[in-house]
Formats: C-alpha cells, structure tokens, sequence
C-alpha cells in the first residue's frame, strides 16, 4: 500500500513544488473525501486546511509536553471573545510556506483568493476586546511564552450586518455552516455545570462544616481545541472553546409518549447557553442567558485548570507558582467566586487559605471607564441562579468591607461605595469590585486609562490597594496586520531594513530617516495607492458606489457607539456638502468618507446613527457636484476580513472619542502602523501615537479629559454652543427638519434632542469648532503630497511601540512572572524495517 503524502516531511518548506501538489491530491482524496478532478475551491480550502492543521500537530504536541512540565508556570487567558478571523492565510503565513502553496495552488488552476474566501471568521468576538484576545494569544506563541486561551464555541456570532434601506439588521452569523477544519472536538473532555438549587450546611469526613450544593440543574461543558501557531517557530498554543450539552440529549419516555417536543427541550435549553455571542440583554430572559453564559464558561475553564494541576501536585500550595489566570475584562469576574467553590467545597481547602491563593492567582485587565459599562447583576437573579456563589460573594465582601474599615475608620461612606454588593436601586452585585478585591493586580490598557482609572472610576480602590493598579498599554500584532494584511509595504519595507522587523517592531525606527527620501516616500505612496485601488474595487462590489483612489480615504472604522461620536464626523461631513453646495470649495481637497461598524441589536440611539450616515450617504453621492469632491459610504458587517482591505488603504485615522472615555483602542494603531495619519483627541492611545510620531506628525484637537471634567462642573450649555456656531446650528437643523429624511421628517429628532435638551452627554458641540478648524488643516496638508508622504512614513516608522510583543512583555514581567519556553522539535526517528519492532 502506498504510503500517504501527509506522513512525509513538508515539500512547501523544501521548495519541492510536485510534491506539494501530490500532497494536496493525496488530502483531497483521503481527508476529504473527494475526486481531485471534481473537487471544488472548498474542496481544496479543506484539504489545504486539513494539511496545515497535521503540519501545526506535530509543533502542538511537543509544545504541549513541554507545559505539562510540572516547573512550569502557564498563563491561562479567560476571555468571552476571541476576535481571530479566518486561519488559513494566517497558518500558511506562519509556517513559513504561504508563497509556495499559493504557486502550487495556481499551477493546478486553483485561485488562491476563491480558496481563502472559502472560509468564514470565526465568529468568536466582536470587537476590540476581541481582537486584542486575538493578538495577545498569538504573539505568546511567537514568543513562546506557555499559555492557553479559553472562551465559548458560540455557534452563531453577534450577528451579520445587513444595511437595509440605510437601517442596520441582523441576521445570524452562521461561521459553522459548513463545520470547521480547525477545530478538534474533545467528546471526553467534559465538566458538569450546575445552575439554580439550593445550598445546605453539611460536613465533610473530618467534621469540618462544608456547603453543599444541592437540587441544582446540570449541563455539560464539552471543550474544542484551537491552534494558535506561531510566527515561523515551533510553538503551537491553543485555545480551549467550550460547547454547552445537556446530561441527557433525548427522553425516549417522552418521545414515544407523543411529546415530541418535550423529548428534546432539555437539550434544546441547554446548548441555548454556547449558541449566541452576546444574547440581547435588554429583557430579563436576554439577561439570565448572559449570566449563564458567563458562569457556564467560567466554570468549565477553571475545572478544566484545576484538573490540569492536579495531575501533578498533591496541594494547592504551589498553584499561584504554576498558574497565572487573567481576567478580560468584567465578563470572567464570577472566576473569583467559583475558584473559591471549587477550591473549599471541592477540595477542601480552608477558607482563608483558599482565598490566599485565590489573591495571587487572578490578575484583572479592565477595559472601560464608564460605569455603565461595568457589568452588574441583580441580587435576585444571583440568588435564583447562582445561590452559592451569591454566598461566597457575601463572605468575601464582608471581610474585605472590614479590612478598608480598619484601614479608614468612620469614614462610612467609603465602605459603601465600595462594597461588592450596591444598594443604590434594585440590590445588584458590582462584578468589576469583585475582580478588584480578588486579584492581585489591576490594570489599564492606555497610559491615560491607567492614570484616569485610579483618579475617577477606581479612585477608592486605588486608595485602598495603590500597590495593585497599574496600566499596560495595549499592541497588535505586526505579522497579522502588517505583513498579511499589507504585503506591499511588508515588503517594502524588508528590502530597506530586513525582515526582523515583524517580530522586533522597534526596528521600524530605522523607517525614520527615509521620510526625507523622496524616492522611498513615492515608493511607499504607490504601496498605499495600490492598496487604496483595491479598496476601491470592493466598495463597487459592496455597494455598487464608485469612489476615486486619488481622494483622501477618510475612515472611521469601530464599534457604533455614541461614545465614539460617528456623530461628530457625520455632522462636519454635512457641513463640507453645504460648503460645496454653496459653491465656497477653496480648500476642500477631494474626499471619500468611510464608515463601517456594528451598533448592539439593543442599542436604538446607535443604530439610528447608522441610518442617519447612510441617509446623508444617499444624498451626497446623488448629488452631481459632489461627485469630484466627496464621497460618503458605511462599509456593512466591519470584520477582520474587511478590515484587512480597510485599514492599509487608509489615510486619514478618526479617533475622535470624548476624552476619557476611550480606554485605548487598538484600531488607531493599526491604522497609524499602516501609515494613515490621526486625527484625534487626546484620549487613550492616542496620546501615546502622539508621544512616539511627535505631534507635528498627527491632527490633534478637542478638549481634554481634565478639560471636559471641568465643562461639565461648571454647567455645560447645549444652546450656547448650538446657537455659537451657524455651521452647526444649518447641519443639525437639516438633521432635524428631515432634508436627508424627506419620507420621514421626523426621524432624527432625537439625534437633535440628544445633542440639545439631552443635554449631549459626549460633547459633540463642544468639540465641533476644534474638529472642523483642524479637519480644514487636514485638508491643507493633504494637498501637499510631500509633507502628507513625510507624515504617512513616520507614522509607520515610529509606532513600533505598540507591537503586542511589548505588551506581552509587559504582562509576563510585570504581572504574571512567566518565562519564555524553549520549543524545538527534535528530529523524527528512523523508521526499522524490521519485522520484530514493527510488531
């Protein structure tokens, strides 16, 4: 029998081009299932998949071995999203053989891009804190440093983006449908996960007083593993998804007694819990399926982290010397409660003990300053769902209020705004206090964030743990956003400094130079054109609009949200269309206005200024004296994918959030790494783009956080402002009237109300002067190519700062004190022929 292509060493690596196609024959044949003669581009997407997956296992095994060491300490990141996008271009780009497999797959007259295009992002996050998770995971791989990710195997994601009739809807994002080939089910790994009942007082075997748990419905947490592989070495790290199952899939009893229905609703109920990233959390059944969701998840990881250590140790003594758990964000703060579960009722370990080790285990990245962003739960809910954790919650707070107490005698108040459980309306539990409390080390993702979390949000905190709060500003990860997303400039940039630069981003910094070198800045001007004439390409496809490459492609690309102000944009765009209407053009240099991004399904404020953009977008772009100056268009369902096109095309970066609210953002640097130039407020990292380009080399303007504190102590006058400016005060009446609603006048009243009698909670008047005045500097400087190259280069040049390798140091030195494994694959071994060791 012939032996299988799959069990031979990787041609693609060689060069041995023939034999990569045999390859990919013999996986198309055995692996899935299909005559290479008929096989379809999904076909070859599998068996492409299938290989590179059998490649990453051998990598994957060893890497694994070498965690299972018991001197090792691992990072275990408990994340509700994981934003990774698709795989397989990323894969092959890792391994090393992205080139050779695309030559191999057009020899055969396959297109590479029809094959890629087989493959749906995972729908496994939604935004930046997902695609942070993302690349936190993959960088720890490409610098070995031994960790696992864990999240949820949702079935559907947030939604798929329609724009229908301007408005948004959703629609399932099904990324399943045709199953995944990166994905390894584990049907044997499997944890119970208990909600509702009731808690009794009981004792173990040594009279020792014990709760138990008791009358509680259980499901199951199955896991499904993921490859995170690394940037051309040897480590391959995972990610751990959790599928929720029901203990029993079918009630024969009830089926063959015509309850159909009924025979399967156990089942149907509890896989409800992995099916929807984000349920809609508006009405309580939308709530209790979150809270669900969180524990569900929770549970299973911290299970699954026990067991693992218990293979190796006999105590828990050694657990905050082995393991390093960290919490994204509010959604994995029930961790605190259910390591206490599950570390005293459990095992036995007594409660003060426990809760030491609980202390120096969880560490907490908070990512939001806003406190209704802060997740809490009802008393109610907790005690209908989750009576003992609701318990341990009790415990832990009482002890902690009796610490500030005797730390901060008679001050009364203190203690209450503190406390874990908050008084103020329905009793609810604050889960970002009970992070706080239960780790050992709190931190901000910006520079700012970091300074404004311990001075507002947790300014009590900060004064009764400073030893705790720290920041760790945030990075992206080069290899994704740079070298796959923008090979043009990737390799432009080689050939000037070498191709270590994308795992040593500071080396961009030799980049810095060459904006005074003409002939490298139109080098690097056509890279953008190049990338901009494709992004050009797809707008025409998406939306059947034609826009100019030689505009300034202006781009606000983000979570919908009125924080961000897409509000602030849209009203200058207004402002620029009644300026050309007008005929008073000096100095407006040609435009395309790029919107894209997703409001929450629950979210009416956010998603009636999705319509209002795509309202004035139907209007501009009818207009004939617009066509050569400006252009407007919302790119729908704003992804990985999409932003992989988007963002190299960019020139101008809109990050213009109300100071002090953004915690950091990661898009802006994305977008400044790939040489658009910011405009922005001093808020999150922009500040720190700002430290590292200089601000000559980026559009400031707005007030700062300090700024609006004091706008807003003093008494802030909507109708002042609105009556200050006739620019404004024409946009917002024509937003008002109905002159982009003509169908429906009154539409967008309450986009006005907000902004006026609403007292415009996020300053958009306020800053609307600044903006306008600085977008006509923008203008200014984009008509002078030289100094608009000169600015784009050292954009890229100097923001090698936020590679998500220097956050990943940061993190492992500073707060999970882990070291870097050594992963090398040893060679195989010699296959014997002979007939006695085979046997």
């Amino acid at each position: 029998m012939d032996k299988p292509v799959y069990e031979s060493g990787c041609p693609f690596e060689a060069g041995d081009l023939e034999s990569g196609k045999a390859a990919l024959v013999d996986y198309v044949s055995r692996a899935v299932g299909k005559d290479p003669q008929y096989a379809s581009d999904r076909d070859w997407f599998n068996a492409l998949c299938y290989y590179v997956r059998g490649r990453l296992s051998h990598r994957w095994f060893h890497t694994m071995r070498q965690y299972y060491d018991p001197g090792t300490k691992v990072v275990y990141y408990l994340s509700m999203e994981f934003l990774i996008g698709r795989s397989l271009k990323s894969n092959l780009l890792n391994l090393g053989i992205l080139s050779n497999c695309e030559t191999v797959l057009q020899d055969m007259g396959v297109d590479p891009s029809k094959v890629y295009d087989c493959e749906y992002d995972a729908a496994l996050g939604n935004g930046g804190l997902g695609r942070l998770a993302a690349c936190l995971l993959e960088s720890l791989s490409t610098q070995s440093y031994p960790a696992c990710g864990y999240s949820i195997r949702y079935e559907f994601g947030m939604f798929t983006q329609r724009i229908e009739d301007g408005w948004q809807t959703e629609q399932p994002d099904g990324w399943l449908r045709y199953g995944s080939p990166w994905e390894f089910p584990r049907p044997t790994v499997h944890y119970p996960i208990y909600f509702g009942g009731r808690v009794v007082d009981t004792h173990d075997a040594q009279g020792n007083a014990r709760a138990a748990w008791v009358d509680a419905e259980e499901i199951r947490a199955m896991a499904y593993d993921m490859q995170i592989a690394a940037f051309q070495n040897d480590t391959v790290n995972k990610i751990r998804l959790w599928s929720a199952r029901a203990r029993q899939d079918f009630d024969l009893h009830s089926f063959n007694e015509g309850n159909y229905f009924d025979a399967v609703k156990t089942r149907t109920d509890a896989e409800t819990i992995s099916q929807v990233l984000y349920p809609n959390d508006v009405t309580e059944m939308g709530k209790e399926l979150r809270l669900r969701q969180e524990y569900f998840f929770v549970s299973a990881s911290l299970q699954d982290i026990v067991h693992r250590f218990t293979t190796t140790h006999d105590s828990f003594d050694a657990l905050p010397d082995k393991v390093a758990i960290q919490l994204n964000d509010t959604h994995p703060a029930l961790a605190v409660a259910e390591m206490m579960r599950l570390l005293t009722d459990i095992h036995g370990v007594e409660w003060s003990k426990a809760w030491d080790i609980c202390g120096k285990v969880f560490a907490y990245t908070n990512h939001t300053l806003l406190p209704e962003a802060l997740e809490t739960w009802s008393v109610s809910l907790f005690e209908r769902m989750l009576p003992r954790h609701l318990q341990i919650i009790y415990r832990i707070n009482a002890e902690f209020l009796e610490q500030v107490q005797a730390k901060f005698p008679g001050d009364d108040d203190l203690v209450r705004r503190v406390s874990l459980i908050g008084e103020d309306g329905e009793r609810h539990v604050r889960m970002a206090y009970l992070a706080i409390v239960g780790s050992h080390t709190v931190n901000g993702v910006s520079a700012l964030h970091a300074d404004l979390m311990c001075k507002t949000t947790f300014a009590d905190f900060a004064r009764i743990y400073p030893e705790k709060m720290t920041g760790v500003t945030n990075g992206v990860t080069p290899r994704r956003w740079m070298v796959q997303a923008n090979p043009g400039l990737s390799a432009l940039i080689t050939d000037h400094i070498g191709p270590e630069w994308a795992t040593d981003l500071d080396r961009l910094t030799e980049l810095a130079p060459l904006a005074d070198d003409a002939a490298f800045r139109e080098k690097f001007s056509k890279v953008k054109r190049q990338n901009k004439v494709r992004l050009a390409h797809q707008i025409h496809e998406w939306l059947g609009v034609t826009v100019d490459p030689s505009s300034m492609f202006d781009s606000q690309v983000k979570r919908i949200h009125e924080y961000k102000r897409q509000l602030l944009n849209i009203l200058n765009v207004v402002a620029r269309y009644n300026r050309i209407m007008d005929g008073n053009t000096a100095g407006l240099t040609p435009r395309t206005v790029m919107f894209a991004g997703k409001a929450a399904p629950g979210y009416v404020m956010a998603k009636l200024h999705i319509k209002l953009i795509n309202d004035v977008a139907r209007v501009i772009n009818a207009e004939p004296k617009c066509a050569e100056l400006l252009k407007v268009v919302f790119l729908p369902n704003y992804s990985v994918t999409t932003a992989e096109v988007i963002i190299p095309a960019a020139d101008l970066s809109q990050q213009i959030s109300t100071a002090g609210t953004e915690a950091s953002g990661t898009g802006n640097m994305k977008l400044a790494l790939n040489g658009a130039v910011t405009i922005g407020t001093r808020d999150g990292a922009n500040i720190e783009i700002a430290d590292a380009v200089g601000e000559d080399n980026i559009f400031y303007f707005g007030l700062t956080a300090d700024e609006v504190n004091d706008l807003r102590a003093r008494g802030y006058d909507t109708w002042a402002h609105y009556n200050a400016d006739p620019e404004l005060r024409r946009a917002m009446d024509m937003v008002r009237d109905g002159f982009f609603s003509p169908e429906d006048r009154s539409r967008f009243q309450p986009v006005f109300d907000s902004l006026t009698g609403g007292g415009d909670r996020f300053l958009v008047l306020a800053d609307y002067p600044d903006f306008a005045r600085v977008q006509e500097r923008v203008d200014a400087v984009f008509t002078d190519k030289h100094a608009w190259h000169r600015m784009a280069v050292l954009n890229t040049a100097m923001n090698g700062l936020f590679s998500v390798d220097r956050t990943i140091r940061d993190y492992a030195d500073r707060i999970w004190r882990i070291k870097p494994a050594t992963i090398v694959r040893k060679p195989a071994k010699k296959k014997t022929t002979s007939r006695k060791k085979t046997a």
